[in-house]
């Protein structure tokens, strides 16, 4: 039972909020979940997420805990969703940015080395293609979008109520206890809190079967390309210091379909659905933070390590509602996220 007795108001319903509301009722806490939208899309950060549960990859530019926490969430996303695909992670790197192969090895651990017989083996239309990668065999991905709707419905059908509307978490206060998950839209309110904009396309290109994703290493703009099943593909994706999101730049599209031609000529064919730019909310150290104040938890900062770390931020938040912070846990694990 929660040491908070009063009503729990979770405000957004990214992916942060659902996996706190999904953390919530599995503690017997039930919320209410307010969001400006009915259903989740392109206004939301977590719309344009990769989806690629890949703890390894990530940590060769981010911190300890992005390994230690990342580890446990494709557990957590099969568990609730049952959508997730075990079938591990690619790098490549074209003959002359083998140094940046061998650089990204030294950063990782837990990889297979292949040579081009068996990323042959592994991805058959990258064939005669790439001479050496790096494989990451427990790593995972799954479609955000489809494990978003699979949450969303997943707490109605536990009995969460729903709420679409513009909201602020001062006024929300005034009725309970409110897990403020609105990502950038809550930069005023956190200190530190910053934009970096991020660019993504998705194409269509049924002569191109890959099974995994696939990140290829380049010197301006490495490309990690997502297959979402039926020939689609979610290609990202630049990091851009800034909380600017309107539109994606002419630079970035060209780069990051030179880089899926790259990888495989037969996406010079390819059909572009949809072109998304969102401000991923990050602190200083591109971890998450979770800050309590009056009547407000803030619940922030997962940088592009959405699908990767909102499981861990949900559980902590959850921990902290259901047994304080005094807990011997979140003793233990306090100096990561809570501020």
């Amino acid at each position: 039972m929660s040491a908070f007795k009063d009503q729990i108001i979770v405000l957004g319903a990214g992916v942060a909020g659902l996996c706190v509301a999904t953390e919530l009722v599995e503690r017997g806490i039930m919320p209410t979940v307010i969001d400006r939208q009915s259903d989740p899309g392109p206004e939301s950060c977590s719309w344009w997420a990769g989806g690629m549960l890949a703890p390894y990859c990530e940590v060769e530019s981010a911190e300890e805990a992005v390994l230690r926490y990342g580890k446990k969430a494709a557990t957590w996303w099969q568990k609730h969703t049952g959508i997730v695909e075990h079938k591990g992670s690619l790098v490549l790197a074209s003959p002359r940015d083998q140094a940046d192969l061998q650089r990204f090895a030294n950063r990782t651990q837990a990889y297979d080395v292949l040579d081009a017989d068996k990323i042959a083996e592994l991805e058959p239309d990258l064939a005669g293609r790439f001479s050496r990668a790096l494989y990451y065999g427990e790593e995972a991905h799954l479609s955000p979008r489809d494990a978003l709707r699979a949450l969303k419905s997943k707490l109605i059908q536990q009995g969460v109520e729903f709420i679409y509307q513009n909201a602020e978490p001062e006024v929300l206060a005034k009725d309970g206890l409110v897990i403020d998950c609105r990502g950038i839209k809550a930069k005023a309110e956190l200190d530190g809190l910053r934009g970096v904009k991020g660019e993504m396309l998705v194409l269509r290109c049924p002569e191109v079967q890959l099974s995994r994703p696939v990140r290829l290493l380049h010197p301006r703009i490495p490309l990690y390309i997502v297959p979402r099943g039926d020939g689609v593909y979610m290609l990202g994706a630049t990091m851009v210091e800034s909380s600017a999101k309107q539109h994606a730049s002419v630079r970035s599209v060209m780069e990051l379909l030179n880089a899926a031609y790259a990888l495989n000529p037969a996406f010079g064919e390819a059909e572009i659905l949809e072109i998304g730019v969102d401000s991923r909310p990050a602190f200083l150290d591109n971890l998450p933070r979770i800050h309590h104040q009056g009547q407000i938890i803030r619940a922030n900062g997962l940088y592009r390590h959405g699908f990767l770390l909102a499981p861990t931020l949900a559980k902590m938040v959850a921990d902290y509602l259901d047994q304080g912070i005094e807990s011997e846990w979140l003793d233990t694990h306090r100096k990561d996220f809570y501020i």
